[in-house]
């Protein structure tokens, strides 16, 4: 059977990520055939045209990186938060199981409430405190009550990119912008390189051979924590940019959205069920910066 892979939301940081890797690393996509697919391209919100997509196309593997993750916005936009991170998963879940199509849904950490000062095992029980964590977790539970077969969930935190928008991003733009940025310092989590996980992803594919018995939930991120104080500061010594960081906390910079102060995800299980590479968050930012 080929290997006819569908990206979903393909303009952003994780799918624009993977298909830098299929169109360079031929070590990792070789013998995978991709089809990256925007919202322009498939209404992932449509069951209907899910199902002809998929038909047409023939897919045997899906990606699922759509999803609505302005935080803050899904506060007023909780409808439009629901349609995409929980509905649409149903129906890609349910062409899956009727087609045998394998699926990979990318979560966060954000199901967690924060409470915790241990790093998040998969077996820990969601408690999201806002609205986008809230739909992310529906997603999950109708994914695993759905059941296709060969397909897992894979839960990530703080992914950032040179593509689109995310906290690297505005980092780079504001140091240039400003003499000194004001950055949450008690807020602590694991910046995640989304190049490392669309290449953790891509490993990861040919073993889903097996079947499951249920939906397995994984745990990726880039090693070790920090605040986003920690990060900022990271980012611009890494740029080379001239921009003093001075850290305040939550409370000082209040959001639509309440945000875990504690997201720290365990990751032992995918690496040892999967064999990929857990590199040092410090790390894969310098590797991601020198190509800025």
């Amino acid at each position: 059977m080929s290997t006819n892979i569908l990206v979903t939301g393909a303009g952003g940081q994780l799918g624009s990520e993977l298909r830098y890797l299929s169109e360079n690393e031929l070590s990792l996509s070789e013998g995978l055939a991709f089809i990256f697919a925007d919202k322009s391209s498939l209404d992932i919100t449509s069951k209907a045209a899910i199902e002809r997509f998929c038909s047409i196309n023939s897919v045997s593997h899906i990606i699922n990186c759509a999803a609505f993750t302005a935080v803050d916005k899904a506060e007023s936009e909780a409808d439009k938060a629901n349609a995409i991170n929980h509905l649409a998963v149903k129906y890609l879940a349910e062409v899956a199981k009727k087609h045998d199509i394998a699926v990979i849904h990318i979560s966060t950490d954000y199901v967690f409430d924060g409470s915790s000062k241990q790093a998040y095992q998969e077996t820990d029980t969601p408690n999201p405190k806002n609205v986008y964590g809230k739909s992310k977790c529906l997603g999950e539970q109708v994914l695993q009550d759905i059941n296709p077969a060969r397909s897992i969930i894979i839960r990530t935190s703080w992914l950032y990119s040179l593509f689109g928008s995310n906290f690297l991003t505005t980092m780079l733009r504001l140091g240039q912008e400003r003499e000194q940025l004001n950055v949450v310092s008690d807020q602590i989590g694991s910046p995640t390189y989304a190049r490392d996980l669309a290449r953790a992803i891509l490993q990861i594919i040919p073993q889903l051979s097996r079947a499951n018995e249920n939906v397995p939930i994984y745990h990726y991120s880039n090693q070790g924590q920090c605040s986003w104080y920690d990060f900022a500061k990271a980012i611009f010594a890494a740029a080379d940019i001239d921009c003093r960081v001075k850290p305040i906390p939550s409370s000082d910079y209040p959001t639509p959205a309440k945000r875990p102060s504690h997201s720290v995800l365990a990751t032992a299980k995918i690496e040892q069920e999967f064999g990929v590479d857990l590199v040092q968050w410090s790390q894969s930012l310098r590797s991601c910066l020198a190509r800025y």
